[in-house]
């Protein structure tokens, strides 16, 4: 079984549903109604299945990058710096789902069944493909800026 479908699997059976609702481009709380409480069942079932760690926030950390406080986000919203650094690190969501306005709190409501099939991926492999420095977000153009 392919780690997506052993991801699909899980999740179907935290939110009790069939894994046919269950689809890599499927949203966790709007598609799937996920609360954030679910998240935390998810990921443990995740790491005992892979025998794997999922550090909580590692999606945050990652996309705040070596950004300061102020240069990630002001006011709780993400910065234009921090929207173009999640759109490269999370190419799985659609780049018009983070945009301008975006609340640090509401980044887990981006995450899809992918997000967590790419997690899971790294950290079996041990490379974190998706945030590599020159990695172009999805939806943008070579050189755009926000």
């Amino acid at each position: 079984m392919q780690t997506s479908d052993q991801v699909k699997a899980i999740i179907a059976d935290a939110l009790y549903l069939d894994v046919a609702e269950v689809r890599d481009n499927s949203n966790l709380m709007r598609d799937l109604g996920a609360e954030s409480i679910d998240f935390l069942d998810i990921m443990f079932r995740l790491e005992k299945a892979f025998g794997i760690k999922l550090p909580k926030g590692d999606i945050e950390r990652r996309a705040k990058g070596g950004l300061t406080d102020a240069e990630f986000a002001a006011d709780g919203r993400l910065t234009a710096r921090a929207i173009q650094r999640l759109r490269v690190m999370m190419p799985e969501v659609d780049a018009e789902d983070i945009g301008p306005g975006l609340l640090v709190r509401d980044i887990p409501s981006l995450f899809t069944v992918a997000t967590f099939s790419r997690m899971v991926d790294q950290q079996l492999s041990g490379t974190d493909e998706a945030f590599l420095p020159n990695a172009e977000p999805r939806g943008e153009a070579a050189g755009s800026r926000m």
